[in-house]
């Protein structure tokens, strides 16, 4: 056949093909995924940025983005109604209010506090006694943020708790999950004569900046944030995130009080914050504060739960690039100061968050509690709200010690502060021991816990003080996972929960493994580890044997516990520590 079309073929043909030319669905282009906006989006463009460089989202993440827990109140309101428990994404959602579920531990919320600079007003702590004898199990806990938690909430308290918190001034917005907790200063700002500056301004200001940007919640992981005025008790800036610490320089343009930054601190980690070479004026710390956390939203790890604290990106960027970044986000250069210009910390005092000091202000007093790892029944709560009430200045102050202080109280009404302290069950005369001895809620509340820590912690105090001479004071931190909540590893005896094998079947007890020689403030050093898998029922008795061979054989009182096991590697202090364990190991038995 052949293959010639004649004109009016072709002309037939070209028609035809302009005619399916014409109605062909022709796809559009494909359209660039939307750029994020409002209040949220930094946090967005980092979760794109990442997945597009190859990572996947941890699940926190991915909640997150699916429905930001701000947005879900109304849904805790319903839930609450019913008595319903969250399941995980929701129970992380939650802590952006304050409540956790802690189950199996407990099948009840906690709720946890924002309290700036750990300072409250007597009647808000009536109120909180009160709010836990109505919602929760009848007690508070002061925790080592300067902080109040409540516990054993029933699900349907969550939503009257939340709101009868609000009418006391008292908020717990953002104190849980991935944001800034409760932001900690200097226990006694303000009425220290020490001290080199007062951090309640400080503190006010950062706590109300966070509150009012919603930009600054849903970081990477949480955020700890401190400032230290440089008196006799410290804040433990150096195991936070970013920590403020108020110094003298001495000369140069720069002369007068300033705030050295220093970063990167979380303990649990095994490291301390360092020092940046920057400075501030106390009037910039906030913006400051602010610009680095919107470097650590930009670029902190949202992949990797256990690197994604601030800590990894400066270890990843070092300290010169991630400044450099900061200072482009706060355009503007930071200050930077050498250190020889820089007057030396003021030496801080053991003792001076318990007992009874003269403040500042003539003829007032501080008068610090001692309290039983933190915990104080609502009635105990309500009897110290009323001794700040009717003796002091009705200030009542948390410390990350896990006590109170309540200050200006005269000369002429401390004998009946301290004998109405007393009949509450609570002492104002700090021994050794228990002025340094600190624990988390352990496995009685939290089911990361390994270990009962604050009935150890007290079964320790009670065991030691009724055998050994100590006379100096002797930090013990009992923390019951990983999480390091009690900082066992700044203690001079730092104590961490495991499960220890008691047989060959797997059986296992509580227990804990040991560190030694931590510090903090002018001594700040993490603890170097020194035994594993002791059991809980023995560690009495290694506490007991260490500080034993501690008075044995230091130089003399004014050698410090911490002195003496930094003179001393691992296996020499073990061997030292061998002959005084024996014989109490051999008693037990």
């Amino acid at each position: 056949m052949s293959q010639d079309f004649s004109a009016e073929q072709k002309r037939y043909l070209e028609g035809f093909a302009a005619g399916a030319a014409a109605t062909r669905v022709v796809a559009p282009p494909v359209a660039a995924p939307p750029v994020p906006t409002g209040p949220d989006a930094p946090h967005l463009a980092a979760q794109d940025a990442q997945v597009k460089a190859g990572g996947k989202l941890v699940d926190a993440e991915k909640w997150k983005r699916d429905e930001h827990p701000f947005d879900a109140y109304g849904r805790l309101t319903r839930d609450a109604a019913t008595g319903k428990l969250p399941a995980p994404a929701d129970n992380f959602r939650w802590r952006y209010l304050g409540l956790f579920n802690v189950a199996p531990a407990q099948e009840s919320f906690m709720l946890r506090m924002r309290i700036p600079n750990g300072i409250l007003k007597a009647h808000q702590l009536a109120g909180c006694a009160d709010l836990c004898e109505r919602h929760g199990g009848g007690y508070l806990h002061v925790t080592t943020r300067a902080n109040l938690q409540m516990r054993e909430i029933r699900p349907e308290s969550a939503k009257p708790l939340l709101e009868e918190l609000m009418d006391l001034g008292l908020v717990a917005r953002g104190s849980g999950a991935d944001n800034i907790r409760n932001v900690t200063g200097s226990p006694l700002a303000g009425i220290d004569r020490h001290e080199i500056l007062d951090t309640r301004p400080l503190a006010r200001d950062w706590h109300f900046h966070i509150l009012n940007e919603r930009v600054l919640y849903g970081l990477p992981r949480k955020f700890n944030v401190s400032f230290d005025g440089g008196g006799v008790s410290p804040a433990l800036e150096e195991t936070n995130d970013i920590g403020f610490q108020a110094v003298r320089v001495t000369e140069g343009p720069e002369a007068g009080i300033r705030l050295r930054l220093v970063l990167g601190g979380i303990s649990g980690h095994h490291d301390l914050a360092r020092p940046t070479g920057v400075f501030c004026r106390p009037e910039d710390a906030t913006a400051i504060a602010d610009a680095i956390i919107r470097v650590f939203i930009d670029h902190g790890d949202r992949t990797n739960r256990n690197r994604a604290r601030l800590k990894y990106v400066l270890d990843a960027w070092g300290f010169e690039r991630f400044l450099g970044t900061v200072e482009e986000k706060l355009g503007r250069k930071l200050t930077r100061i050498d250190e020889a210009l820089v007057a030396p910390r003021p030496a801080t005092d053991r003792y001076a968050h318990v007992g009874v000091h003269p403040q500042r202000q003539t003829g007032l007093n501080w008068v610090g509690v001692v309290m039983a790892v933190g915990r104080m029944s609502a009635d105990q709560a309500r009897g110290l709200a009323a001794v700040a009430r009717d003796c002091g200045d009705g200030d009542v102050r948390l410390t990350v010690w896990q006590n109170v202080i309540l200050s200006g109280v005269p000369d002429g009404r401390l004998a009946e502060a301290e004998a109405r302290i007393a009949a509450l069950g609570f002492s104002t005369r700090p021994t050794p021991i228990r002025a340094g001895l600190v624990a988390c809620t352990g496995n009685a509340g939290c089911k990361f816990a390994a270990s009962n820590t604050k009935k150890h912690a007290l079964e320790i105090a009670d065991h030691v003080e009724a055998r050994v001479a100590i006379d100096v004071p002797v930090n013990i931190h009992l923390t019951g996972c990983h999480h390091s909540c009690a900082q066992h590893y700044i203690g001079d005896i730092g104590l961490i929960g495991a499960r220890v094998p008691v047989n060959e079947d797997g059986d296992t007890v509580e227990g804990y493994d040991m560190v030694v020689g931590g510090g903090f403030a002018e001594q700040a050093r993490i603890g170097r580890p020194l035994w594993k898998a002791v059991k809980a029922e023995d560690a009495p008795r290694h506490v007991e044997a260490l500080l034993r061979t501690y008075l044995a054989h230091r130089t003399g009182a004014e050698e410090s516990f911490q002195a003496f096991t930094l003179r001393h590697e691992t296996a020499a202090l073990d061997a030292l520590v061998a002959p005084h364990l024996a014989p109490l190991k051999e008693a037990a038995e």
